[in-house]
């Protein structure tokens, strides 16, 4: 069933891609506070057609980092864990929960200060990551229990893209209504070429390229674009090779060991300076910490009890109130898109840093947590009735 075989691909490619991720920035931390840091900072800022080569891969790069999110998106909408409202239920209330606590707990922390406007940044789950760690518990884990974490992943992208595009525009220009009304304009013709059937990719491609450089001088971060375009693919539920599904196989490879890895590498140059316990009394790394390791498992948890309670949806097999909870916890890493919306959110390049480096505690934070807690509940004597 393509479902399945889809699933399986992508659940194994974030898998070794987030072992990936977590080498690369291993690395770039080690480079970053070594001698030759200068040096390896250099890199990121070296001039390309008048921008940093960091610009490019987080404006460019990471575009088709999102195109592939709104690919697996659309998958999982026509023939996966959101194909109906039954299946999408459990996980968009799941989601749901593990955005909204996390907001709010950095928002009380931040009220009042300049950095209120980083209140995105404890939204996000990381799938790569949190895949990657959930993996490692081995056979243990009940597949039911991998596809909840994925779909509510997932859906938390979706979340974050949408917190993206309409609370962190480009910073670097005021919103264009021409060049936004061009992106759209084309966008709009690629949904006209799948509404005829037109199999070209070539158009396809060429028309995204175009929405996304338009999208990019609008003022409207250009990397939505990569997601908007992903929904103007044809994609058929019973043909195992149209185009959605081609481009979908033929990213996965690419975006978990080229893109992201270069997105790890270029924004975890982070130096670490002396502090320790200090740096959670700054409200920003305060609500960034406690937004994700806290704010997540207990937002997921409590939306996930609501709406079992009220009857809107079930639980799936092998999957119980504890091990909910649990994989709330890995929900806390949050890295790849926390980041990215940090550098959003702030001007500042203090703020940034101190963003950054308090994500990759959080992170860390939650991965260990998340294992260990996952592995105690997958060693007891499975009963899902809570």
């Amino acid at each position: 069933m393509i479902s399945s075989k889809l699933f399986s691909s992508f659940f194994q490619s974030q898998t070794s891609g987030g072992i990936v991720l977590i080498f690369c920035t291993i690395f770039s931390l080690i480079l970053a506070n070594s001698p030759i840091a200068q040096s390896y900072d250099a890199i990121w800022l070296t001039d390309m057609f008048g921008h940093s080569f960091a610009h490019w891969i987080n404006d460019g790069l990471m575009a088709i980092f999102f195109f592939l999110i709104g690919l697996e998106l659309k998958r999982e909408i026509f023939v996966g864990e959101l194909s109906s409202a039954k299946k999408a239920i459990l996980p968009v209330f799941a989601a749901l929960g593990g955005m909204a606590v996390p907001a709010l707990i950095f928002f009380l922390t931040n009220k009042g200060t300049d950095t209120i406007s980083g209140f995105g940044i404890p939204m996000a789950t990381d799938i790569a990551f949190a895949v990657a760690i959930i993996t490692m518990l081995g056979k243990r884990v009940p597949m039911s229990l991998k596809v909840f974490l994925t779909a509510l992943a997932v859906i938390d992208d979706l979340g974050a893209i949408i917190v993206i595009a309409i609370f962190y525009p480009n910073p670097e220009l005021p919103f264009d209504f021409t060049q936004f009304g061009t992106s759209i304009a084309i966008l709009a013709g690629l949904f006209v070429l799948n509404k005829l059937k037109v199999k070209s990719m070539i158009l396809y491609i060429i028309g995204g390229i175009a929405v996304w450089w338009f999208m990019l001088h609008s003022g409207i971060h250009a990397t939505i674009a990569g997601v908007l375009v992903a929904f103007a693919i044809p994609f058929d539920k019973i043909d195992a090779k149209s185009m959605s599904v081609k481009m979908e196989h033929a990213l996965h490879l690419p975006v978990a060991f080229v893109i992201l890895p270069l997105f790890a590498l270029a924004n975890t140059a982070i130096t670490i300076e002396g502090g320790g316990l200090a740096h959670f009394s700054i409200p920003l790394a305060s609500g960034i910490f406690l937004g994700l390791v806290l704010g997540k498992p207990i937002g997921i948890t409590l939306f996930t009890f609501i709406a079992v309670k009220l009857g809107l949806c079930d639980l799936p097999t092998a999957v119980n109130f504890k091990r909910v909870f649990g994989v709330g916890i890995l929900g806390g890493i949050g890295f790849t898109m926390s980041i990215f919306v940090s550098m959003l959110a702030f001007s500042d390049q203090s703020y940034i840093n101190e963003a950054k480096l308090m994500i990759l505690v959080a992170s860390v934070t939650a991965a260990i947590a998340g294992f260990i807690v996952l592995k105690i509940l997958l060693t007891t004597k499975q009963d899902y009735s809570d």
